[in-house]
């Protein structure tokens, strides 16, 4: 079993790498998605849960994504949260079984800032971009996934997301195994990682891993 984190800032592409990785790993893949243990905030009015930062550290649930990962990687299935944007809370209904897998992959912008958490992962890859690039995804995302305004997706990019990306996640590049530029478009980047996964599954041997793809 091996336990890759995949994590860079908003828009950067890190699902297209995680899908990209997904469909070439022969092997079974679970995808945990960090946005889906942000904290519930269904107690406040909803116009105090649109102000919720959701690119801060403490905004994300770390003790049960830790103790979910946990319990996948000792062999347990869980009920992954279903958090919602557009109600700014934790279903209180509804949960998304998951089963253990050979891989287990965590992906989010904050993934990196929770040692607790970075100590489970085997291996660690940073998705990097042009902040250019990153704002139009993260427009085109909120415009047509969230329902929101151009107008509150700039004012959020320029009160949270930016200041947030520099303050937190940025700096969480450093404790990166490997960092792929150009988002989710470098393919061979991704092309390598994906054989170099498949080949330390194979000789269960995560030195070999770290040594061949820094």
């Amino acid at each position: 079993m091996l336990t890759i984190g995949i994590a860079g800032g908003s828009g950067s592409g890190k699902t297209t790498v995680v899908q990209a990785i997904t469909r070439q790993l022969k092997e079974n893949v679970v995808v945990i998605p960090q946005d889906s243990y942000y904290k519930d905030s269904s107690h406040l009015p909803m116009e105090e849960r649109q102000k919720v930062n959701f690119d801060h550290p403490d905004s994300i649930d770390f003790n049960l994504l830790i103790s979910h990962l946990k319990a996948l990687k000792s062999g347990k299935s869980i009920e992954q949260p279903v958090y919602s944007y557009l109600t700014c809370s934790r279903s209180a209904t509804q949960t998304i079984p998951v089963s253990p897998a050979e891989v287990i992959i965590i992906e989010g912008i904050l993934i990196f800032t929770c040692a607790e958490l970075r100590d489970q992962m085997d291996i660690k890859i940073f998705v990097d971009a042009d902040d250019d690039d990153r704002l139009m995804r993260v427009m085109a995302r909120d415009i047509l996934e969230r329902g929101k305004t151009v107008e509150t997706v700039i004012e959020r990019y320029t009160k949270t997301v930016k200041p947030m990306y520099l303050q937190f996640i940025e700096p969480s590049k450093r404790y990166a195994d490997i960092i792929i530029p150009q988002g989710g478009h470098n393919k061979v980047a991704i092309d390598i990682i994906s054989a170099t996964i498949e080949k330390a599954l194979h000789t269960n041997n995560r030195g070999n891993f770290t040594a061949s793809c820094k």
